[in-house]
């Protein structure tokens, strides 16, 4: 992974050495003395090349080389012996001397004093040489050296802005692109693929992208949800309240006796009102948070949907088939409701003489929990739209108002798991929760 840690902590410290390394650079540009023996153009191989002389041609051609060289580059030079007495006369006034004698002190001379020790490799002979350049020379050579140091500092300006804009401009593009999504996400106009190409990004910028897209579908699937569901009662609560409407219109109009026959109605309307409410508020529940996971006991939960199918159906047959293998964890609220949804389901369209069978049983990674029936079955172009609020299959005559297998859908799919909807090959109809099993600790 390019990590945004390692390229920021990179930038740095290549800025670092850069000033590091050209601070150090300059200064002895500036001040060192073997900067200016080793790149001056006047002091360049001349003692190799006095020494040559005066060996090999005498101590008359070696003045007449210093005298050249001071006439050509104003630099004063003095040649000492190894017991310390001038080999020639040099280039130095008398004067001069007495004078640097008397001062001692090169900030206040008007010339800079190098020494610089030499040994022939022919002879073996040491000599010390003393060189003298007037602070104009040297500040008029400085010049012009530096040219190199000061090209070499702009050069790695230019680099060091180069990656420090690159570096500015990869974390404040992607900073741009996902404030403008938390934008559109706030005014519900996020489209999901705004962030594609930065969610590509193998950095920590790229992995905020890719979970800022499953949070925008995610939130774009909430509010688009809600959005439906919110049509949906509008639009179903219209019945109930119309018939109420017209039933307490008749009442207002009728006598005593008519209006009493009236009152079991408008009860009944009422009843069916608050049980499409909490329907919907069961749903709409489902979407909270539901707290941490816990194992679920599922011999426990179908006796409890046992207990209440005996009380509200007491005519039907139910069967369990529960496999001993089967660990689930979960939310048992969650499950019993999905549970008793498709149970209720079963049994209202279940013949009396034939039983409602509910099976659980472990199969590899997952727990199946089924409900099958022995009823008529949903036409096949059905059976997608099965389990979307508010919808009935149609020529169900029964009560119920579609929100049931929407419930048992949105648990199933809070356990990680999905809800399956068919007709069974041997007739009837099963629907089947397939959860992701999970072992219970210890």
């Amino acid at each position: 992974m390019r990590s945004l840690f390692w390229r920021i902590l990179a930038t740095f410290w290549l800025g670092i050495a850069l000033v590091a390394g050209l601070s150090l650079l300059l200064g002895r540009a500036l001040n060192q003395d073997a900067w200016i023996l080793s790149l001056h153009p006047g002091l360049d191989d001349l003692d190799s090349k006095w020494v040559k002389r005066y060996e090999q041609q005498g101590p008359a051609a070696a003045q007449d080389f210093l005298e050249q060289r001071k006439r050509k580059y104003r630099i004063d030079t003095q040649v000492l012996g190894e017991s310390g007495q001038q080999l020639v006369k040099g280039t130095f006034p008398s004067r001069a001397a007495a004078f640097e004698a008397r001062h001692g002190d090169d900030r206040r001379l008007p010339w800079r004093r190098l020494t610089a020790e030499y040994t022939s490799p022919e002879s073996g002979e040491s000599y010390l040489f003393i060189y003298r350049i007037p602070h104009p020379e040297l500040a008029a050579w400085h010049r012009g050296s530096l040219f190199w140091p000061l090209s070499a500092i702009a050069i790695a300006l230019v680099v060091l802005t180069l990656f420090s804009l690159m570096l500015t401009l990869s974390i404040t593009r992607p900073l741009d692109r996902l404030r403008g999504a938390v934008h559109d996400l706030g005014q519900t106009a996020y489209q999901q693929n705004s962030l594609a190409r930065l969610a590509t990004r193998r950095d920590e910028l790229g992995l905020l992208a890719k979970d800022f897209n499953r949070m925008g579908e995610r939130l774009q699937g909430l509010i688009g949800s809600q959005r439906q569901l919110l049509r949906d009662v509008s639009h179903e609560l219209r019945s109930p309240l119309a018939r109420l409407r017209i039933a307490l219109a008749l009442a207002e109009r009728a006598d005593a006796a008519e209006r009493e026959r009236l009152w079991p109605r408008l009860s009944q309307e009422c009843d069916r009102l608050e049980a499409l409410i909490s329907e919907i508020l069961a749903l709409a529940r489902l979407d909270a948070d539901p707290g941490a996971a816990q194992p679920v006991d599922l011999a426990a939960l179908l006796g409890n949907l046992q207990e209440d199918a005996r009380l509200t159906a007491p005519q039907q047959q139910l069967q369990i088939d529960l496999d001993p293998r089967a660990r689930l964890e979960g939310w048992p609220d969650m499950l019993e409701r999905a549970l008793d949804n498709l149970l209720r389901n079963a049994l209202r369209f279940s013949p009396a003489d034939q039983p409602v069978l509910i099976s659980v049983q472990s199969q590899g990674q997952n727990v199946t929990l089924s409900v099958r029936d022995h009823g008529p079955g949903v036409a096949s172009e059905h059976l997608e739209q099965l389990g979307k609020p508010f919808f009935r299959a149609p020529g169900q005559s029964g009560s119920g108002h579609g929100l049931g297998l929407a419930i048992a859908r949105r648990a199933a799919q809070r356990h990680g798991g999905e809800l399956l909807l068919s007709n069974h090959p041997q007739g009837g109809f099963i629907a089947t929760l397939s959860l992701p099993a999970r072992q219970q600790a210890g």
